[in-house]
Formats: structure tokens, C-alpha cells, sequence
């Protein structure tokens, strides 16, 4: 008993005055800290760049948790033992994002001039807004970028995506970023500067909607359900309120989705291919997504390799679809069947191979159906079949880079009665160089397995890139 009790005495005096030394450490690291120590966390001195608030949202789910969720929560709070490391993790990357913006800014300030990539390739300034900027802007992103993808959520609804249909600009990004051989993806999250929800809009109505019910509910509480999971779970939601957070969708509905949180609606990057201004998207912060329908996951054939130039394109405009939404009843009560010119039908010919018209004619008419992005628009690229745009509100994709009237035109709607003429109205010179900008632009719509440089999975991060260093290069 002596013997337990010396040993016994022994350990309280030495843990006494362990504590005690342990309270000195920390008093004077907490004074000797100075005034940095609540500095807001920045990245410079730059007066532009985008500062991600710190802020700690308590949400009534974290109210409310489990105890599994408190053990995690517990495990999260006790790590700021080491709050010096995150901050310092944190302000190494705000600090290269601030070199990439010098960077990038420096670039821009050389106006109208192409750049070469290399001795086959270049930028050419009628194409792009500021090609030397975005060529730096791109090589900071291969340099220094890196996406976190949330790991929580369960096939088919999250880390799944549609890969064959009208949707399948959602699901080919889903699977690159979440399972694909990239750069990009970081499994540290210290070391990210954005974050990926990769749930999947299109499955949710495919797995949760009760069809002819119109009620998207069940959507929205899902997507709740899943923010609050991964706020409750991990740091990083609550440190920004979803800022540098970002989802991606082609389904129409995934606008109405995002409302399931309001941070997610107002706040985050939401990469959707409804892309409507007028119904609360804001090409500031969200990212316009092309939409592509790819029969069978692939290019169609007759779309790989349009035919040369010299090959005449008998037919002056051409579309066939069905009378749906406000735009296409205009077009087609004013063309159908009204001009030898104009092929436009509501429903094909029997005989008439779509893509066929389309490799025939010089001009491809695609309006807005119920909502406005049209798989037409990048199917007119592959065919370089001009696309004539004729939609309200539409925020086109990639336009922070690219200057769509070098390989489009764009007609009012009210103009449609007036469509020949425009189209009559363009010159052979002008037609040409729109169709040396449709070939210039061709590669930033193509969905390669495995990536490529410049493709549309590269163009689609870039994208988020700029949102996240808030910088415009135009």
C-alpha cells in the first residue's frame, strides 16, 4: 500500500507540474501572438481579390444531432489544438491564389493579340476575349487548383450520373471528377480550394419525384438533408456558408433543387445548364454547363469528321422539334413549311437523317425549349453548322472566355418574322469566319474519355477556377 501510495503521490506532483507548465506555454504563445493572431483571413493586399468570410453557422441540424454526429463534431472542435497549421494551410493557399491573380492580370494587360500554345496550336484573339489571359489563367489552374469531393451520399444518387442521354454533360462530369485518373482532385481537404457535392439532380427525379406530381419537394429535401451532413460532419460548409462549394447539373429542375438550402441557392457555385438569368442564376458567381445528348455516351459518326469546306451547304437554315415552350410555337408558325430555305419542321420527314440536315445547311436554328439551353447549340459545333440562338435570358456557356459572335449569331426573338433576311444578310467573308471560329472552338464542347487539354471537362473547371479567384477576363 506504501509502495502504491508513494507511486501514486509521485504521478500528481509530476502531473501538477506538467499542467503548470503547460499553462505557461499557452499563455505565452497566446500574447506573443500579436495582432495577426484575429486578423480576418485573407490573401494580400489585393483590393479585388474575393474574401471567403469565416463564419461558424450553427444550423438546427447540429442542434438537433445524434450522438455519432456529437463524436464527430467532438473529433472536429478538439483538432483546433492546432489552429496554427489549417491557418497556415489556408493562407499558403490564398496566397498562390493571389500570385495566379497578379499573374493572370499581368497577361490580360496585352489587349487583341493571339498567343501561341505551341507550334500547331493558338489562341486567336477574334475567338477569345483576352487570350493571353486566359492561357494564364488556365496554366495557374493546371498548376495549382484542387478540387475536395465530399465522400458521403450513396450510389445511384450521389457519385452517379446519367452518361447516355440529354443529361449527360452531368453524369461525364460526375464520374471524371469523382473516379477519374486527374489532376485536379485532392483527398486532402486542407488542401482545397473548392469543394464538390457530386450529387446528381437528374437521378434524384429519376429515384424520388412522383411523376405527374409536379411537386419537387422531395428534391429539395434531399438536397437539406445532404447539406446538412456534410456541415454537421466537416468544417468546411460552416467556414464559408458554402462559398467555395460548389454542385453541377444539367437537369432543368436542378435551379428549383438548389433552393433545398438557401446557402446553396444564394451563395454557392451552382454549374447548371438552365443557365436563365431571369429565374436566378448570376453569372457572377454560378456557371453556365453545356448541354449535350450523346446516344449511346458517344459522338454521333456523321458528326466526328463534318465534311471540308468546299463541299456545298444547299440549305440555308434548318430545325425539327416539337412545339414546346414560348419561343419554338413563334418560329414554327412563322417557317414551317412557308420557304424552300428554310427547313424547319416540327417533326422530321420520313426519309430525312437529322444529322444529315444538318451537315446540308449553312445555318442551324436552335430556340429555348421549356427552358433555355438547347443540346442543339453543340451539336451545330460538331456539324460546323452556324448556330443561330434564339432565346431570352440564355447565359452562354464558357462566355467569360469566349466571344460568341465569332461563331454564332444571336437573333432577338420578336426578330424571327425578319430570320431570312438576317441570315441572307451575311456575307461569304462573314460566313467563313464563323465557321473558322466554330472549328477554333470545337475541342471546349467535346467530352473526351480520357480528358484532354482545353476540353469540356477542363473548360467546365476553369469555369469554378475564375468564380473562386473572382477575377473577369474579358
Amino acid at each position: 500500500m506504501k509502495n502504491c501510495g508513494g507511486v501514486t503521490s509521485a504521478i500528481v506532483v509530476v502531473s501538477a507540474v506538467f499542467a503548470a507548465s503547460i499553462t505557461v506555454i499557452f499563455v505565452f504563445g497566446y500574447f506573443s501572438g500579436g495582432p495577426d493572431r484575429f486578423r480576418p483571413f485573407t490573401s494580400g493586399s489585393d483590393e479585388a481579390e474575393f474574401k471567403i468570410p469565416v463564419v461558424e453557422l450553427v444550423t438546427a441540424a447540429a442542434r438537433t444531432r445524434t450522438d455519432e454526429a456529437k463524436a464527430v463534431l467532438s473529433s472536429e472542435f478538439s483538432s483546433k489544438s492546432k489552429p496554427t497549421v489549417r491557418r497556415r494551410t489556408r493562407s499558403r493557399l490564398e496566397q498562390g491564389l493571389a500570385r495566379a491573380r497578379a499573374a493572370v492580370r499581368k497577361a490580360a494587360s496585352i489587349k487583341n493579340r493571339s498567343v501561341i500554345i505551341n507550334n500547331n496550336d493558338f489562341l486567336s484573339s477574334a475567338i477569345y476575349r483576352n487570350p493571353g489571359a486566359f492561357l494564364q489563367s488556365y496554366k495557374e489552374m493546371e498548376r495549382r487548383f484542387k478540387v475536395y469531393v465530399y465522400q458521403e451520399g450513396e450510389v445511384p444518387i450521389v457519385h452517379d450520373g446519367p452518361c447516355k442521354d440529354i443529361y449527360t454533360s452531368e453524369g461525364r462530369f460526375i464520374h471524371e471528377i469523382d473516379h477519374g485518373n486527374n489532376r485536379f482532385r485532392t483527398k486532402n481537404a486542407q488542401q482545397a480550394h473548392v469543394f464538390f457535392m457530386p450529387f446528381s439532380v437528374t437521378w434524384m427525379v429519376k429515384y424520388l419525384y412522383m411523376p405527374n406530381s409536379y411537386d419537387l419537394t422531395p428534391l429539395q429535401q434531399f438536397v437539406s438533408d445532404y447539406l446538412n451532413l456534410i456541415s454537421t460532419k466537416h468544417p468546411f460548409w460552416n467556414r464559408t456558408q458554402g462559398a467555395d462549394h460548389f454542385m453541377l447539373s444539367c437537369h432543368d429542375w436542378a435551379p428549383q433543387a438548389s433552393r433545398g438550402n438557401a446557402y446553396l441557392y444564394n451563395t454557392s457555385i451552382r454549374v447548371l445548364c438552365n443557365a436563365n438569368s431571369s429565374e436566378g442564376f448570376n453569372p457572377q458567381r454560378d456557371v453556365s454547363l453545356p448541354e449535350i445528348h450523346l446516344y449511346g455516351g458517344v459522338v454521333n459518326t456523321k458528326l466526328v469528321s463534318p465534311p471540308p469546306s468546299n463541299i456545298s451547304r444547299p440549305y440555308l437554315a434548318f430545325f425539327a422539334g416539337g412545339m414546346h415552350g414560348p419561343i419554338r410555337p413563334i418560329l414554327l408558325q412563322q417557317w414551317k413549311d412557308r420557304d424552300s430555305d428554310l427547313h424547319v419542321y416540327e417533326y422530321l420527314p420520313k426519309g430525312q437523317d437529322y444529322y444529315d440536315s444538318m451537315l446540308r445547311s449553312k445555318f442551324c436554328l436552335c430556340p429555348s425549349g421549356y427552358e433555355v439551353a438547347s443540346p442543339r447549340i453543340v451539336e451545330a459545333i460538331y456539324a460546323e453548322c452556324i448556330p443561330v440562338i434564339l432565346s431570352d435570358h440564355y447565359v452562354l456557356p464558357f462566355s467569360d472566355v469566349l466571344r460568341w459572335e465569332a461563331f454564332s449569331l444571336q437573333v432577338e426573338v420578336s426578330e424571327i418574322p425578319r430570320l431570312k433576311e438576317i441570315l441572307m444578310a451575311v456575307s461569304e467573308d462573314e460566313y467563313v469566319r464563323l465557321k473558322e471560329g466554330l472549328r477554333g472552338i470545337r475541342r471546349h464542347f467535346v467530352l473526351n474519355q480520357p480528358v484532354k487539354r482545353f476540353d469540356m471537362f477542363h473548360m467546365i473547371l476553369h469555369s469554378v477556377w475564375l468564380r473562386r479567384l473572382n477575377l473577369r477576363l474579358g
